[in-house]
């Protein structure tokens, strides 16, 4: 990456040059803690990873609440529905934001119980959608062309799609404890599976899953497709440069800005909490541009989708929860919050063996 280079110039390269590493010094605070607190070491497992992380990303031990928490559900359109990948009629994304928008779905439920917020982004839906409260018009094009046949968008679209979650995620990071991934776009298991293979190498069989539950002659479409969309990519990509391009060629709107989301997070010092497969897919489009910006990132759970494991598997992240959902919008990052906010909450209240005059344990 050079600072002539115009795919990295503005917000992109300006975004990634802010990030650094999370503080060693507060997780090293922390897994000190940790071992103090009245309770056997290492007894609470992968939530004291947890612990030590949000300490090292606040800089401080013990971290704040990831409280209160913000979902963003970006939502685009894909050309490549064309190809028969879905059942699903895409007049379905644009009729979802409506639905979330107005409160009526599974995401919505999961953040009044948690008491997080809701925005919506239009990123590229197809069609024009309406000013409401909790909505960004942020459209970059009404929808990728084809995958299938070419590229998905061009790379200046690509950026400014990525700029688009990152201007996002740093508007919310000033007011909110934890950023949280969300997604709509009708085909988008199909353009996940295809940057899942495109950055790990995995092969289309193995990484293509049956998104909305397509049945077999669907789901072999969707291998069939994914195939010929990755057979364009020659190599994995090994410089920023080259991941942006990977992304234009076969990835989505929403997946763009989500990886932008996500390095956005990470230059505001925010926890983000991963979704599912497309989250995943954008994650790692993410470490290609900005390796860092995963310090910042946990994986909410794993989804039934294939493509998804074989990501958090490339990017050494271990998944909250494993509860085979596969539905998006941010419920399952959504439903991992409380183990965040229990592993903060931990580190900050729980007694010492020292404060509480118990006795440790012999040897």
């Amino acid at each position: 990456m050079t600072d002539q280079d115009p795919s990295f110039a503005g917000i992109l390269g300006a975004t990634i040059a802010a990030i650094t590493p999370r503080d060693a010094a507060a997780e090293r605070a922390a897994r000190e803690r940790l071992d103090r607190m009245t309770k056997p070491r290492g007894s609470l497992g992968v939530l004291e990873d947890v612990a030590a992380q949000l300490a090292g990303i606040a800089g401080a031990c013990p971290p704040p609440s990831p409280a209160p928490a913000t979902v963003a559900i970006f939502a685009a359109d894909h050309g490549v529905h064309a190809q028969g990948v879905s059942p699903w009629p895409q007049e379905v994304t644009a009729q979802m934001v409506a639905n979330f928008l107005a409160g009526g779905a599974v995401v919505n439920a999961f953040a009044a119980e948690l008491g997080a917020e809701v925005v919506v982004v239009d990123v590229g839906v197809a069609t024009v959608l309406d000013a409401a409260p909790g909505f960004l018009d942020r459209k970059v094009r009404p929808g990728t062309a084809d995958l299938s046949l070419g590229p998905a968008m061009t790379p200046d679209e690509a950026r400014r799609a990525v700029e688009v979650g990152i201007v996002v995620a740093t508007s919310m990071a000033s007011a909110s404890g934890c950023l949280i991934t969300g997604d709509m776009g009708i085909a988008n298991t199909t353009a996940s599976a295809a940057l899942v293979c495109a950055f790990t190498g995995a092969a289309p069989a193995a990484a293509t899953g049956r998104g909305t539950g397509v049945d077999d002659p669907t789901l072999a479409r969707k291998v069939e497709v994914v195939t010929r969309a990755v057979e364009r990519v020659t190599g994995r990509p090994t410089t920023p440069e080259a991941a942006l391009s990977v992304l234009a060629e076969v990835g989505g709107l929403e997946h763009a800005a989500l990886a932008g989301f996500i390095i956005g997070a990470a230059a505001a010092r925010t926890p983000v909490l991963l979704d599912g497969v497309i989250a995943g897919s954008a994650a790692l489009v993410a470490a290609a541009l900005c390796p860092p910006a995963l310090d910042y990132a946990l994986a909410g759970h794993t989804s039934a989708e294939p493509g998804h494991g074989i990501a958090l598997r490339h990017l050494r992240l271990r998944p909250l929860l494993g509860l085979d959902l596969r539905l998006g919008e941010g419920t399952g990052a959504l439903l991992a919050l409380p183990l965040v906010a229990g592993a903060a909450r931990a580190l900050r209240d729980v007694a010492t063996f020292d404060s509480a005059g118990v006795t440790e344990k012999s040897g």
